[in-house]
């Protein structure tokens, strides 16, 4: 942006600045957009442009005229696939087709779970389906797969590719031989059948995971009845109440949310079965071999080595943990103090309180939503010479009047994509942090230009009130940066082709850049920059943030050894079929990697709804954590602002997407070659005391 430009866009916006309680704090125009109600002022000669400046969807009609559209440019496509040369241009024919149909499919994906409108939901729900079933046929075209192989089977042609257009066609071939392609008619038209009924049981068994269960009011004691939802003459119990101080409450509802459902149980057994003859069939030992294929880990037995080591090396720590939970149960509840697994997140969290001042409201004052994106602002400058600018979005662009549309702009390279901000909580809106790919970014050969990412960030923070602006707890502020992570892999990445362009990479590479950034989230000399009260000015303490980063020490290694045990028994559900039901698994890892033991009729798997999306890579977040840690250690402890450091970081890891092996980006990043005991030994030393706190806290 030339300095022209920048000083008119400043000039504009200076209505935006907001000055609060005798001028105290000024807000850049970044801040103030967040900090201030939007009052955007309905002008009804401005012609609705759609959903995201696509013109076909000023209405949820357009879903279907945008769905014929490319399927029409499918067919083009898929015929100039077919017939050209092999080389280049058929990687680059293949990316077309898939970009065509993932810029209709993604936004529908994100419409029908966000939306407010009803029919808009529903209309992009039907576009899902019709796309999903053309990319199921496309995955079956013996043709379009004969194509990729033509290429892939000549070793001349394959000589002059270069290494990113070569992995994108081995990725392309990847998922034409998953759909059996490579079978003979029968295997094919069985592999068909899998993947359709696959896709109707992983609907299944997502729905049930969520439902609630229900028991008569009866059983439940009447001065307990206000806890729960009522149903008539019974008690709806619809999750784990786990935060609750009271025991009693927390049993009821472990033993009763999970307390099995036959239909549902059935349902994972004939999944996991599925899963299992699907991967046999297109040559895999199993399901993990599958999955695993292209990621970080390769194989299910490094995941298992992983998981293994970090149990052993934590297993004092882990002990320890759970003796001062033991303690802390005897101490609230001495006539019943067996420790239970309804216990730990409660105790934990109590012990958390009690060694540190760690009230969320304390922190509050300091993280308004403007301050907090102002310091990503300021972050971003500081690394990667990159500025979030906010841009009043267009008539029918947005699907909510409190959405708000942030232009990522570099220095010198100028526009760099989209970032849409779905912050606040509304009837209907999913209660999750998450990122959407509405659009890839890739080279568009047809046009000569690189195509904008766009991606929107949805979370369920508080709105503002008349008094104060949104304010944020820690922990809403660390899943602020950690959604940020996801969306400024997709801005700086500038991959070729779409098909592998931001977080579309291995599943256990995808959390790195996110994790990365809880760790500037929790760093004082980068807080500092940011968190001041709203109302005086005054910056936040650094004790209270030595406080914070040492509390979430407190039971660490019990808190980890949990998500061991959950990642251990995906493992093994998608291992080789064990003869045994998912509950007897359940109750063997349980006692092996967790050691509170298993309650009686009751089947934790069957709300275990990561099955689904991270079937056999739930390891994902452990390893990606340990990556994050390395990487902050080694890159950026010492000076988490410094510019060459962040410029490494988006040229050795953000830039490829899935473009480059996982572990090679890993490797440039750090210089040097990661083994599963450096992974483990990151992890566990993120566990030692920082003994300065400790002299912070003596001193204050």
């Amino acid at each position: 942006m030339s300095a022209f430009k920048r000083l008119f866009y400043i000039v504009k916006h200076r209505n935006l600045w907001m000055h609060v309680r005798r001028n105290v704090t000024t807000w850049s125009p970044v801040g103030a957009a967040f900090n201030t109600k939007t009052h955007r002022r309905l002008n009804l000669l401005d012609k609705n442009g759609g959903l995201f400046g696509v013109p076909e969807l000023n209405s949820p009609a357009g879903f279907q005229v945008a769905t014929k559209a490319a399927l029409r440019n499918t067919e083009r496509l898929l015929e100039k696939a077919c017939s050209c040369p092999p080389g280049v241009e058929t990687v680059e024919s293949f990316d077309q087709l898939s970009d065509g149909l993932c810029k209709v499919a993604d936004l529908a994906d994100f419409v029908k779970v966000a939306h407010p409108d009803q029919e808009f939901r529903e209309a992009a729900e039907r576009t899902c389906i019709e796309i999903g079933t053309v990319v199921e046929k496309l995955n079956t075209n013996v043709e379009l797969c004969q194509s990729l192989k033509k290429l892939l089977d000549n070793p001349e042609i394959v000589a002059q590719l270069d290494p990113d257009t070569r992995r994108v066609a081995e990725l392309f071939l990847f998922d034409f031989e998953i759909s059996g392609i490579h079978l003979d008619d029968k295997l094919r038209k069985e592999a068909v059948a899998l993947h359709v009924k696959l896709l109707d049981l992983n609907n299944e068994f997502l729905a049930g995971s969520h439902m609630p269960n229900r028991i008569a009011r009866s059983v439940i004691p009447e001065h307990l009845h206000l806890q729960f939802a009522s149903e008539g003459s019974f008690i709806q119990v619809g999750g784990l109440h786990a935060d609750s101080p009271d025991d009693l409450v927390r049993e009821i509802a472990y033993r009763i949310y999970l307390y099995p459902n036959a239909d549902l149980m059935e349902c994972l057994e004939e999944l996991l079965k599925c899963r299992y003859k699907l991967a046999k069939l297109v040559g895999y030992e199993s399901y993990g071999h599958r999955a695993l294929k292209g990621t970080m880990a390769k194989t299910p037995e490094t995941v298992m080595s992983f998981l293994q080591l970090l149990t052993d090396k934590l297993a004092d720590r882990t002990a320890k943990d759970f003796k001062m939970m033991r303690n802390m149960k005897k101490k609230l509840n001495p006539r019943n103090s067996e420790l239970m697994p309804w216990d730990h997140p409660f105790l934990s969290g109590v012990l958390r309180a009690e060694r540190y001042n760690i009230e969320p409201s304390l922190y509050s004052p300091y993280l308004s939503l403007g301050a907090c994106m102002e310091g990503l602002n300021n972050l971003f400058s500081e690394l990667y010479g990159v500025s979030l600018m906010s841009e009043p979005p267009s008539a029918g662009e947005v699907w909510s009047e409190d959405v708000r549309k942030l232009a990522v702009v570099h220095e010198t390279e100028g526009l760099l994509g989209y970032i849409y901000c779905d912050f606040f909580v509304r009837p209907d809106k999913p209660h999750q942090d998450c990122h959407f790919t509405i659009r890839g970014g890739r080279w568009c050969q047809e046009t000569g230009q690189y195509q904008l990412p766009v991606v929107v960030l949805m979370l369920s923070l508080p709105h503002p009130t008349k008094s104060a602006p949104t304010l944020l707890t820690p922990g809403m502020m660390e899943n602020l940066f950690h959604e940020m992570g996801h969306a400024m892999h997709s801005m700086l990445g500038r991959t070729r082709y779409q098909h592998v362009t931001g977080t579309r990479c291995a599943t256990d590479f995808a959390e790195v850049p996110s994790i990365l950034m809880e760790y500037f989230a929790t760093d004082y000399r980068v807080i500092s920059q940011f968190a001041r009260h709203y109302e005086t000015g005054q910056p936040l303490p650094e004790s209270m943030v030595a406080r914070l980063c040492e509390s979430k020490k407190v039971c660490g290694a019990a808190d980890t050894q949990l998500q061991i045990f959950y990642a251990v028994l995906d493992q093994i559900y998608h291992s080789q079929p064990q003869n045994r039901s998912t509950t007897d698994i359940l109750k063997e890892m349980q006692q092996k990697f967790y050691g509170l033991p298993y309650t009686t009729n009751t089947a934790w798997q069957l709300r275990f709804s990561h099955l689904i999306g991270y079937g056999a890579k739930y390891y994902s977040y452990l390893m990606s954590r340990a990556v994050a840690s390395m990487v902050w250690r080694q890159c950026f402890a010492q000076d988490p602002l410094n510019r060459d450091m962040g410029e490494r970081y988006r040229r050795e890891m953000l830039a490829h997407g899935g473009a480059k092996e996982p572990m090679l980006m890993v490797e440039g990043m750090l210089q040097r070659q990661p083994t599963i005991e450096d992974f483990v030994d990151a992890l566990v030393s993120e566990l030692n005391p920082n003994f300065e706190t400790f002299i912070m806290d003596s001193e204050s």
